[in-house]
């Protein structure tokens, strides 16, 4: 698996043809926190919640939303642990390049890091019924 910083996986997601963005936070986070702005992507970013116990659920959906296990396929969570056990699952299953976005969507870890801290571009999803 490999590993970049939010700022680093735009540039992949920009410039890498194939590349996909999967988010597996929770609907909540996507309303309340925000999601990447999948309109300032050339793809769109897969919204998929990875949930401990839940893993073949995810590994479905996954699958259905990114078959090709060629393409390069980057995980975000809010600080980078769920997404990094995501892309340990991806890996195990077959993807061939997975990557954890370590500092993920907000991370914790000091001022200007993650996506959203970083100024990347970001949306808000609001819940199913609103």
């Amino acid at each position: 698996m490999k590993v970049l910083t939010a700022k680093q996986a735009w540039d992949v997601l920009a410039n890498e043809a194939g590349s996909v963005l999967v988010d597996v936070r929770t609907p909540v986070e996507w309303a309340e926190i925000g999601l990447p702005d999948s309109a300032a992507l050339p793809r769109p970013v897969v919204c998929l919640t990875w949930q401990p116990g839940l893993e073949q659920i995810f590994l479905e959906g996954l699958l259905d939303a990114v078959p090709d296990q060629n393409n390069r396929v980057l995980f975000l969570c809010r600080s980078g642990m769920r997404s990094h056990n995501a892309a340990l699952l991806a890996e195990h299953a077959g993807y061939a390049d997975v990557t954890n976005i370590v500092d993920g969507f907000e991370d914790k870890h000091g001022p200007g890091t993650g996506w959203r801290a970083g100024g990347l571009p970001f949306t808000h999803r609001p819940l199913s019924g609103s």
